[in-house]
């Protein structure tokens, strides 16, 4: 028996922490509204005008124009208002990418994030595939920075095909294709596939090589002196960092100079030349600041904290872990706080603290899961074994000349095995995608059952008989976008819960129509959760939102809630709370039975068994949990249904 729902509530740290941010946007927002008007200099003014009125398609041509301002925010703020004004997509989505960059290196994710969506949805407006790939491809970047892999690594692909689908493609198309090569290396590089990345890079690479792009040349080479230090080739992957580093020293590209110094601090900490290594990294450290990227900053202190435990240098080396931790935990770097607290193990290690050390390398091992689970390498794996397989039978076929007739027919026999095993694979997994296709579209039909449909166009319609005009078109766009994001998200296996809630709140408004807009419905997500980069199965909501407004509300009188509650734990869950307080279970259920008619929900049945399918990629299940609510003398005041979902 419960009598109330308690929720989480923040520590008056973490309150005040999320008030700076929250007014620190706020007043940011209010001046960038402002830039149209002040601080923007009548020169730059003219060169706005110019491009909008000779509109250019390409990136390039409006780079060219404004690359030494793409960096101001304020300039591109200016940029982005003025094109939007004057209906000029291709410059609103270039400033709004633009704008996305600069917060992207700002370590403001959340906020990149929002100005890339916008971006790419003004570009498909536009129909501008350069664009569109453009901001498919910073999408993923900021995903990948936030480690959240599949959704980066969905958006790189996606900007890929897209690029490689046009026929002649000029530098702009083939630029994109570069950028999502490079993308896909480095999310296959997070997850230890070495070899696989280093072929993307080299592929980028070799591109860039034809497009004579320094910059991407540079990129590349530090990236796959990553892949080289992590598999031990330490003399390649030194190569690889003084190459890179001199195409950045050519171009001037601090960021770049940083990493490779980062890099190479790394190699010698591996030979045994901490001290060197320390003397880079300050030289590393000091620069990162200046350039307010906390990714880069964090990196930084921690290698710092490394090398300086390699010279029993214990207590430097403890304030610089534990300062690279405390950024990589603010702006949630998953692989920062691993590394870190990897280190912090070593640290404690080297002291003879093994009890602490112990406790961080838990930590590190529980941190590097939520990146190298089995849901981020289902990919890889597929890569994995159509390319042995195909190794196995071909290196097969060339040896069969040359083998005895034993080994021949050992070849054969374990060429076949690899076939067979190959094709229950694939069976399996082809059994499971006719699965999820059929719960798809069982879900789909039951969210536009066409009860529902009447109903809501019938609830319109009234409005619109009574000549309350406003609230009719109110209404009607709602229902419109409805329909859509329904539509849309069907065709998703999963999608951020930031749309999920969006989805729902839209149901909601719709069905309060029918409820004379009694109803009080309320979403609360927890402080320490980011609904952008938490992904469930799609359309999973509603079924409950459903009984609980026609099973638990439609037949109370008085006050009328629905709750919905997202909060998460330290397993690998997050939980969705859904809550009203309607008549109850048991007498919802009496009054189903005196129904002559009585329909059967399948909703919440398709949506376990949706649930069930998704969790396989992961270590723990889903679970729903049913909790009848009582007050003190034990009268029903409502029902809650809690889904648990992994995340890991």
């Amino acid at each position: 028996m419960q009598s109330q729902i308690t929720y989480k509530t923040p520590t008056p740290s973490t309150c005040s922490k999320h008030l700076v941010r929250f007014f620190t946007f706020f007043f940011l927002s209010l001046f960038l509204q402002s830039a149209s008007s002040q601080s923007v200099p009548a020169h730059f003014k003219k060169t706005v005008d110019s491009l909008i009125e000779s509109a250019p398609k390409r990136y390039s041509e409006i780079h060219g124009s404004i690359a030494n301002r793409s960096n101001d925010t304020l300039l591109m703020a200016y940029f982005a208002d003025a094109a939007a004004q004057r209906n000029y997509l291709d410059g609103q989505t270039y400033a709004l990418n633009q704008l996305g960059r600069r917060y992207r290196f700002l370590s403001k994710f959340n906020k990149a994030l929002t100005l890339h969506k916008d971006a790419l949805e003004i570009a498909k407006k536009a129909d501008n595939i350069e664009f569109k790939v453009f901001s498919l491809n910073m999408i993923a970047v900021v995903y990948r920075r936030i480690d959240a892999i599949t959704a980066a690594l969905d958006h790189n692909q996606q900007a890929l095909e897209l690029a490689q689908s046009v026929e002649k493609p000029d530098i702009g198309i083939k630029r994109g294709i570069n950028i999502s090569l490079n993308g896909i290396g480095n999310i296959y590089r997070k997850l230890a596939q070495y070899d696989l990345a280093i072929e993307q890079f080299k592929r980028a690479m070799k591109l860039e090589e034809a497009l004579d792009n320094k910059l991407g040349l540079a990129i590349n080479h530090q990236n796959i002196g990553e892949c080289q230090e992590a598999q031990g080739n330490l003399k390649e992957a030194l190569e690889s960092y003084d190459r890179s580093m001199a195409y950045n020293l050519e171009l001037d590209n601090i960021r770049g100079q940083i990493f490779c110094k980062n890099g190479i601090a790394h190699v010698y900490i591996h030979e045994g030349r901490a001290d060197e290594a320390v003397a880079i990294l300050e030289q590393a450290l000091k620069a990162s600041e200046g350039l307010g990227n906390k990714s880069i900053v964090s990196s930084v202190h921690i290698t710092m904290g490394w090398a300086l435990t390699e010279l029993e240098r214990y207590e430097e080396a403890e304030d610089h872990l534990l300062e690279g931790l405390s950024i990589a935990e603010e702006y949630n770097f998953i692989s920062g706080i691993a590394e870190a607290y990897t280190f912090l193990s070593d640290l404690y290690t080297a002291q003879g603290d093994y009890q602490k050390a112990l406790v961080f390398y838990k930590l590190a091992l529980s941190f590097q899961s939520k990146v190298r689970n089995n849901k981020n390498i289902r990919y890889v794996y597929d890569m994995i074994i159509k390319k042995d397989s195909q190794e196995v039978i071909s290196n097969f076929q060339q040896d069969a000349h040359k083998k005895n007739t034993t080994l021949l027919i050992s070849g054969i026999v374990l060429a076949l095995l690899a076939g067979i095993f190959y094709i229950l694979y694939r069976q399996y997994q082809l059994k499971n995608d006719k699965k999820l296709l059929t719960l798809e579209q069982s879900m789909l039909r039951s969210q536009m059952n066409p009860h529902f449909l009447f109903n809501s166009l019938n609830s319109i319609k009234l409005y619109i008989i009574n000549n309350e005009q406003k609230n009719a078109v109110h209404y009607l766009n709602k229902f419109s976008k409805l329909v859509r994001k329904i539509l849309e998200s069907s065709s998703m296996r999963e999608i951020p819960l930031a749309e999920e809630l969006e989805t729902v709140e839209l149901y909601m408004n719709i069905e309060n129509i029918r409820f004379s807009n009694e109803i009080d419905f309320r979403v609360r997500v927890d402080d320490d959760i980011d609904p952008h980069t938490i992904k469930i199965p799609s359309l999973i909501l509603q079924p409950f939102l459903e009984n609980a407004l026609w099973h638990g509300l439609s037949s109370k009188t008085g006050e009328k809630k629905i709750g919905l509650h997202v909060s998460k734990d330290h397993n690998d869950f997050i939980h969705i709370a859904i809550t009203d307080n309607g008549i109850g279970r048991a007498a919802a259920e009496k009054i189903k039975q005196n129904k002559v008619l009585k329909r059967k929900s399948v909703g919440i049945e398709i949506t376990k068994e949706r649930l069930k399918n998704f969790s396989k990629d992961f270590q723990n299940s889903f679970d729903v949990e049913f909790v009848d609510l009582y007050d003190a003398d034990e009268n029903s005041i409502g029902t809650k249904v809690v889904l648990h979902i992994p995340t890991a």
